[in-house]
């Protein structure tokens, strides 16, 4: 394959690559695109709804129980009968039935500082999930510029090997008609064929950098896309000496999701340090119940004869059965078992009580729940302390990394435009045969490194800029 082919299909394969998609992505629906997919923010959203859960529990829990409950068994033996209470030997089956409810009246406030702590807790979360929103969308920031970047620098690198052909197959004429030695046509095929190996791995980072895109974005790397490339000259860019560190932390500890996370951490801990302590207290309860029970031998007396005349009835109840005597007289009994819903009926019973619970001695558990929720408040406090320090030092570093890109982006505007004169002053001196081959690619080599250093310097300030825009609160935007 000759140069001048590779030439063209080269951008034909990039063009091919990137124009899939019928609608380009600028950066705010490649935001908006990770904010609704990437993993990250999901899992935090999961984390949160749990907490959310926990809370909702916590307030349930101030309200009374209630539960059924029954049991069936069949008793052989000795055993006491539910309807006489006798101990009788015989087999039969029992049946209880109890409907319970409590409710905790007093508890050292240990319920309602819990509720506290988790109402806390699952604001701490939110803010979380929304730090790992500000995070995505800081990383897809970044990412995105440097699929711009690389887009400009392979474009640069394209533009560098068109050059180089264009003068080889001048240089190639000029070779056939004598005006110039084999010598110079061979030193520019080598620069043909180093040119097109630095655009082949220009074209190799736009791509890496598009699939690094995706990856922050959860798209399938496969799907087809191609973003938007602003001019990186229209890109709105605050004025640096509105950034000024100490007043964009100022902001950053009122506006930052980390930060207000970890004041609510610090609260949920502070909340649940109460309701250790007050968990130490005796816990007051009112409870009821709603009882009832069938077995299966329980029976209902029924007269089947009698001669009674004007003499006395008298009953005789002896080991649970009823026996009936009449003087001058006899009375007869049978017996039929009594219904499941009559004894249900007959023994149906009710309690209303107060339970109160003193803790004394419990293994030391409850003064040590006390003693570690201290320490989980104290480590809480530390590392707002540790997370406000890491802010204030990321803030001062990217605000002397966006300077020190300032003055870089400036000085390779100069060093560019005083190469693209001295490249332009070499081909003219190569097209009258004033100047050899090996000083007009060194010319040109300069020129063009020195517009892909300009390139990178250029995203480099914007970048650094967008960044200390994110800390104060200002968002991510390349357009006005």
């Amino acid at each position: 394959m000759t140069m001048k082919k590779l030439l063209w299909l080269l951008p034909l394969s990039l063009i091919s690559y990137m124009s899939l998609a019928q609608e380009k992505w600028d950066l705010t629906r490649c935001v908006n695109y990770a904010l609704a997919n990437n993993i990250s923010i999901k899992q935090a959203d999961v984390q949160a709804r749990l907490s959310r859960l926990t809370f909702d529990q916590s307030k349930l829990s101030q309200i009374p129980t209630l539960s059924l409950s029954t049991a069936v068994g069949v008793n052989s033996g000795n055993a006491l009968n539910q309807t006489t209470y006798t101990i009788d030997n015989k087999t039969f089956v029992n049946n209880n039935w109890a409907l319970q409810t409590s409710v905790v009246l007093f508890n050292g406030f240990n319920l309602k500082n819990v509720i506290a702590s988790n109402r806390f807790a699952w604001q701490a979360a939110l803010a979380v999930t929304d730090k790992t929103r500000n995070d995505v969308s800081l990383n897809v920031a970044n990412a995105y510029l440097n699929v711009l970047l690389a887009g400009e620098q392979a474009e640069t690198g394209r533009a560098k090997l068109q050059l180089s052909q264009s003068q080889l197959e001048i240089t190639r004429k000029q070779v056939n008609a004598g005006t110039l030695p084999e010598l110079n046509a061979a030193e520019l095929a080598s620069q043909v064929a180093q040119d097109s190996s630095n655009y082949i791995t220009l074209v190799g980072t736009v791509q890496l950098n598009v699939l690094t895109l995706k990856a922050y974005m959860g798209l399938d790397a496969a799907a087809p896309f191609e973003v938007d490339t602003p001019p990186v000259d229209n890109i709105p860019i605050e004025n640096i000496d509105n950034l000024q560190p100490e007043a964009v932390y100022a902001t950053a500890l009122i506006n930052q999701p980390l930060q207000k996370a970890d004041a609510l951490q610090i609260e949920s801990a502070r909340k649940y340090v109460s309701a250790t302590k007050g968990a130490r207290w005796p816990t007051v309860a009112l409870g009821g119940n709603l009882g009832t029970n069938y077995v299966s031998n329980a029976t209902d007396p029924i007269l089947s004869s009698a001669q009674m005349g004007t003499d006395t009835l008298k009953a005789l109840r002896v080991s649970g059965t009823s026996n009936w005597i009449v003087q001058d007289g006899v009375v007869r009994y049978q017996f039929r078992k009594t219904p499941y819903f009559r004894q249900l009926d007959n023994y149906f019973n009710q309690y209303v009580g107060l339970n109160i619970s003193i803790p004394i001695l419990n293994n030391g558990t409850l003064r040590t729940n006390y003693s570690k929720s201290k320490l989980n408040l104290r480590n809480a406090e530390l590392q707002r302390e540790q997370d406000n320090l890491t802010l204030k030092n990321n803030i001062y570093q990217a605000y002397t990394a966006a300077v020190t890109a300032l003055h870089k982006f400036e000085a390779n505007k100069v060093t560019a435009e005083a190469t693209a004169k001295s490249a332009d002053y070499a081909q003219k001196r190569y097209g009258v045969g004033m100047l050899n081959t090996v000083d007009l690619l060194i010319n040109q080599n300069n020129y063009f490194t020195a517009k892909i250093n300009l390139v990178y310097a250029q995203y480099d300030y914007v970048f650094k800029m967008k960044v200390l825009e994110f800390y104060k609160g200002m968002g991510i935007k390349l357009s006005k």
